[in-house]
């Protein structure tokens, strides 16, 4: 008896196509679409003060709580982060929009550290006073993912005094998303869309944003 004939499928020009790479100035076009919080990310130490705007940002983990920062290895605060193996990530609230674009521009870091307030948590970095949320940490591994580097941190102290609507970052315009009530869900008006509170600077964290 014989047996049924089979046949491959049959391959497709986008299944057998080598795949295209993704053009740098497309990726950085649809990332923008992306909204992300908005903080700032600052150390102290051996290899002097330093700090830059950032949205990219993540946690990582809570047992033990860790969380990562990209930062492009040009960025003027990379010699010092890595010299220093600590950092702060200040939360960011409505009210924010100035000090971020300092952070994320080509200020002189004495200028940028000067428009603020700050405090030092333990691990003696400097924390915005009146941020959202303020992450201490110190630097347990650091990957190079091409342009960027991967800081994974160790988080060792927190503080959380601001009450303030959250600063969002998305088109390249600064956003604010309303804080929900305690207690309980949000109503419709409070889970509105978030509002635009202004545009980049010419001189702004378009690029320093996501990636210092």
């Amino acid at each position: 008896m014989n047996e049924p004939e089979t046949t491959e499928p049959e391959m497709t020009g986008s299944d057998s196509a080598a795949p295209v790479p993704v053009d740098a100035a497309a990726y950085r076009e649809a990332m923008s679409r992306v909204a992300s919080a908005v903080h700032l990310i600052t150390t102290d130490g051996p290899g002097g003060r330093a700090g830059f705007t950032a949205s990219a940002v993540c946690s990582v983990s809570d047992g033990p709580p860790t969380l990562l920062v990209c930062i492009n290895r040009s960025s003027s605060a990379y010699a010092a982060l890595v010299r220093n193996g600590r950092l702060c990530v200040s939360t960011l609230g409505e009210g924010h929009e100035t000090v971020a674009a300092l952070f994320g521009g080509r200020t002189p870091m004495d200028e940028r550290f000067a428009a603020a307030t700050w405090r030092r948590l333990r691990g003696g970095v400097p924390a915005l006073s009146d941020a959202l949320v303020s992450f201490d940490c110190r630097i347990v591994e650091r990957h190079a993912v091409g342009t960027h580097d991967v800081l994974y941190c160790a988080v060792e102290t927190l503080a959380a005094t601001g009450q303030a609507d959250a600063l969002l970052y998305s088109e390249r315009r600064f956003r604010t998303l309303a804080r929900a009530p305690r207690g309980g869900s949000a109503p419709a008006e409070a889970a509105r869309a978030a509002r635009t509170v202004g545009a980049r600077p010419a001189e702004g964290p378009a690029r320093t944003l996501r990636s210092a």
